[in-house]
């Protein structure tokens, strides 16, 4: 994701070209792109012509040395108003990490662009200490930290003429790539979400556009957790206006303790003949290690004598897009004919993604009953779900795409990823451990000693490379010991009945409240329950809606909720579960009573808290027997006053529900019911979802009493 994409409310930014054309498909009010050196020229002949008085342009700094500035020249020489934000990112980051050709700073930037005729500067970054001592900017240029971003573009589109904010920040996806390589220091920072605080709302997803803010499947829905092994440590996320967020500082990834001599012993497979070129699609996405699959089959064929071709294809995005590898080994260069992988002849499909191993064309490779198939099951969440938090993958439907062209005794699955962060702690392993799994089916045609030596002579996370190969090798030859060993076997899950969720819900809003409040719940359930039993025999639809949203409105989070929720056990435990040798907490909040207030959106902003906090929740949790009365702290805020005027509207409504339950409105009164499920978040992100699904309940009760107003007419 690319911060400096985002625009303020009521103005639009075009895009140019590079990684932040995909800002396109955002919610980033970003319109259309241009050839490299033509951002923003489209404004030069609209600014005369339109009502709207000035635009936001995007450009890279690699874009700005090879043709851009001379855009920004005509920006000048036009006498628009128009503000560019040029990323250095001191990267062409999305085509692989080169370095942009020529020695540009920041200060000699800032100089070029007042030359031109820039009528105002500012540098925006992450790190604005380490401009403290930089003498050589511009005169009047300014510095500032990130999280002023906003005011920033608040006054330059205010100015006249043409104005430049330079966001100094190292590419996220180049940050991460260079950690893994040792050459960028590695923050001992991350972020956790406590799931049970977390309303999954989406607003971390919405701020800061990560897929690796990841969903996590609860018996209270579907809530948001961070994927450790992606994360690029932007910590954008951690803006989402959410209590639920924690930084880690100090600790690491916890991982099962075992070394790839678990796996001595293992039979050696019988490996294809080369007497046909052996083909190959390696498919995943950018960042995970696709193309390393390639080099390294490539360098063991070349220290085995044999012969290879490999094509890599890659999608808009280094991180996240889809890849694909054609690998095609030969025992005669003659063989060779061409590089790409074509209709039904594959051999081996690697799947490193369920979602790109059943992409159209990467199903156009196989051939039913010859292709074998081993697929990473594992379901990483898409960009859809960044944007639309009800996003399922279809994972069901993706399997059986991909077994319906080869055939299931030519597939295997195996979740590489859980097994690679279980064993070691890292889930980058999961395609190593993909290919151990490979070798040992008897679907790599080289030798064990060459691709060790290919791992080797890559010279990266050596030893974990070859942990992860040689766990894939378990895997492959007894999948149920390695669970074992990963801690990942448990009983088969026995579906939730009515019964179940009735009763889970009832103890949590016991724990929340009281049991007279659990008892409330229960009485309105079971009259729903009874009802439903009567006209429609075998139906549980609507019940399980009232279950669902009646505990949702009954048990705000409010306070004294969410400090309870922090002393919980469950959560200490979560964490130890994921992290080891954690030295501090630190815990996200906006407090009424102490966060300050944006001047420009009226919104409370959240600040860090120390570990001290958990003394103030001790404090704070069992003062939950206030909640409600005259004595209750926090109760007279409008936020608390509109979700307790919900519970009564809610009883109010399944009354209505009730009254008027008949075959024609059955639907329609499921989707009222259920209908609090979509006022999730906190402070002014639940308020703009109390006011949307308050619209659409009016929609819902006129459509609930039409047919017995029909009734009556008739």
């Amino acid at each position: 994701h690319n911060t400096s994409t985002k625009v303020i409310e009521g103005s639009r930014a075009l895009a140019g070209i590079g990684c932040h054309t995909l800002a396109l498909w955002m919610d980033r009010s970003t319109d259309t792109f241009s050839q490299m050196g033509g951002e923003g020229i489209q404004w030069l002949g609209q600014a005369p012509f339109t009502e709207e008085k000035h635009v936001f342009a995007n450009i890279g700094d690699g874009t700005y040395f090879h043709s851009g500035l001379m855009a920004i020249r005509a920006a000048v020489a036009g006498k628009v108003n128009i503000t560019y934000k040029l990323l250095f990112n001191d990267a062409v980051a999305m085509t692989g990490g080169q370095h942009v050709d020529g020695e540009l700073t920041v200060p000699e930037i800032t100089r070029q662009l007042a030359a031109e005729g820039v009528v105002r500067i500012a540098v925006v970054t992450d790190e604005p200490e380490k401009h403290a001592e930089v003498t050589d900017f511009a005169p009047g240029v300014t510095v500032h930290h990130r999280s002023t971003m906003q005011e920033i573009e608040r006054q330059f589109r205010e100015t006249e003429g043409a104005t430049v904010i330079v966001y100094d920040q190292t590419c996220a996806s180049e940050k991460r790539r260079r950690r893994k390589r040792g050459t960028l220091v590695d923050p001992q920072k991350r972020v956790f979400i406590n799931a049970a605080v977390c309303e999954a709302c989406g607003d971390c997803s919405q701020t800061s556009n990560c897929v690796s803010v990841a969903p996590l499947e609860t018996d209270f829905g579907t809530k948001r957790q961070i994927d450790q092994s992606s994360c690029n440590k932007d910590y954008t996320c951690v803006d989402g206006f959410c209590p639920s967020f924690v930084t880690v500082h100090g600790g690491s990834t916890r991982k099962r303790a075992g070394t790839a001599s678990e796996a001595d012993g293992l039979p050696e497979p019988v490996l294809p003949d080369l007497a046909q070129p052996w083909n190959i699609l390696v498919t995943g996405v950018g960042g995970t290690g696709i193309v390393t699959i390639g080099a390294l089959l490539g360098m063991a064929a070349h220290t085995e004598g044999k012969f290879v071709s490999v094509l890599d294809q890659m999608g808009m995005a280094q991180k996240g897009g889809s890849v694909f590898s054609h690998i095609r080994l030969a025992s005669d260069e003659a063989q060779l004919s061409g590089l790409r992988i074509g209709q039904g002849e594959a051999d081996l499909l690697f799947g490193g993604d369920l979602v790109v191993a059943a992409a159209r064309d990467s199903l156009a490779t196989l051939r039913l009953d010859h292709t074998r198939v081993v697929l990473n099951t594992h379901e990483t969440p898409t960009a859809d779900f960044v944007h639309d938090t009800s996003t399922r993958l279809p994972a069901a439907r993706l399997r059986r795409g991909v077994t319906q062209a080869v055939g299931a005794e030519n597939v295997d699955l195996v979740d590489a990823s859980a097994l690679a962060t279980a064993l070691l702690g890292d889930a980058i392993g999961s395609n190593m451990l993909l290919m151990g799994f490979a070798w040992q089916k008897g679907l790599l045609p080289l030798r064990l000693d060459s691709l060790m030596r290919a791992i080797e002579l890559n010279g990266t996370a050596v030893e974990a490379n070859k942990a992860a190969f040689t766990w894939g090798r378990q895997a492959a030859h007894d999948l149920p010991r390695t669970m074992a060993a990963a801690g990942l076997v448990a009983a088969v899950p026995v579906p939730k009945t009515l019964d179940d969720m009735i009763e889970l819900r009832a103890m949590h809003l016991t724990a929340y409240q009281n049991r007279r409040l659990a008892k409330r719940y229960r009485a309105l359930v079971e009259r729903v329950r009874d009802a439903e039993e009567r006209m429609f025999s075998g139906s549980t639809a609507l019940t399980e809606a009232v279950a669902r949203g009646y505990d949702r409105v009954l048990a705000y989070k409010d306070e004294y909720e969410v400090a309870r929720l922090y002393r919980e056990p469950a959560f200490r435990a979560a964490l130890d579960a994921q992290f080891t040798g954690v030295k501090k907490l630190e815990f996200h909040l906006a407090p009424p009573v102490m966060a300050k207030r944006d001047p420009h959106t009226g919104q409370l902003c959240k600040r860090a808290f120390g570990p001290w906090i958990m003394t103030a929740f001790a404090l704070l949790a069992p003062m939950k027997v206030l909640r409600g009365t005259a004595l209750d702290l926090f109760g007279r805020s409008e936020e608390r006053l509109a979700e307790r005027a919900l519970i009564g509207q809610y009883e109010a409504d399944m009354a209505e529900v009730l009254a008027t339950l008949s075959a024609q409105c059955l639907v329609t009164a499921v989707t009222l019911a259920d209908l609090p499920d979509r006022i999730r978040g906190f402070g002014h992100v639940k308020e703009r979802n109390m006011r949307l699904a308050n619209e659409e309940r009016l929609r819902l009760l006129e459509a609930l009493r039409r047919p017995a107003m029909k009734l009556a007419a008739d």
